[in-house]
């Protein structure tokens, strides 16, 4: 029997008002090959490393935000998306399919903070989520105004836990998520800041990864971050504005 991926990150989505300027920067930074998906009446490009889909990048249009987001596999849309709206969740966009892919649907959290589901065909969740290749992502953060409340919505959704709290100074502290015993991302809360979803994604070097995020644009928002377990990390906007970071070996 396959195991159930219900709760699993599965895929990784950038609305952008510079798609060819994004193109660029994504395949300077991570190295992704960024290829049309050949959907027909509309521009959404495919990113891929090596034999496995990462993410996909589409054009801004009828005033949505730069941005990334984040979908979660589930075993059916329908009825996770029907959970989360009587949770408090906002619909954005309801169940609808994609061809060859599986049926997907839009969500803004009680908290604010949007996010998808996809509920793959057999065989499709793929590899946009492996902690252990680069340029995949690699760990998810939800910054939020209700850390405890955002875990209560997404726990009963997913089945997520929290593994541990670390006190990350005098006024924030960090909690670490996990799926199925595996930590996949940390909540947390920061005076003034929007509700959202930030990606991380590896790289073979931070420190090298510095440079090529300059030289492609891109601004680093501050140094590398030492984290427990010998990475690091990298937190950057894209040449757009667009929040996300990078993590891996100094």
């Amino acid at each position: 029997m396959t195991q159930s991926t219900h709760g699993s990150p599965c895929w990784y989505e950038l609305t952008t008002g510079g798609i060819d300027a994004a193109q660029a920067f994504y395949t300077a930074v991570l190295g992704w090959q960024i290829a049309d998906s050949g959907t027909p009446g509309m521009d959404y490009r495919i990113a891929k490393t090596g034999d496995s889909m990462v993410a996909g990048l589409t054009p801004a249009e009828d005033g949505r935000p730069n941005a990334w987001m984040i979908y979660f596999a589930v075993d059916s849309a329908d009825a996770t998306f029907a959970a989360a709206t009587t949770a408090g969740a906002t619909p954005i966009v309801p169940p609808a399919d994609i061809p060859n892919t599986g049926r997907f649907a839009i969500m803004v959290d009680p908290q604010g903070a949007s996010f998808g589901i996809l509920q793959p065909l057999p065989g499709g969740q793929g590899g946009a989520f492996d902690q252990k290749s680069t340029n995949a992502g690699h760990w998810h953060e939800i910054i939020t105004g209700d850390p405890m409340a955002a875990m209560k919505f997404y726990g009963d959704l997913f089945g997520w836990t929290i593994s541990r709290s670390m006190q990350m100074g005098p006024d924030m502290t960090y909690h670490l998520i996990a799926w199925n015993g595996l930590e996949i991302g940390g909540a947390f809360s920061m005076s003034g800041a929007p509700n959202y979803w930030k990606p991380y994604f590896g790289v073979a070097s931070v420190k090298a990864a510095v440079q090529s995020v300059k030289a492609a644009g891109g601004t680093v928002l501050r140094d590398p971050d030492e984290v427990p377990g010998g990475a690091w990390t990298l937190q950057i906007n894209d040449p757009l504005g667009v929040s996300l970071a990078l993590d891996g070996p100094a």
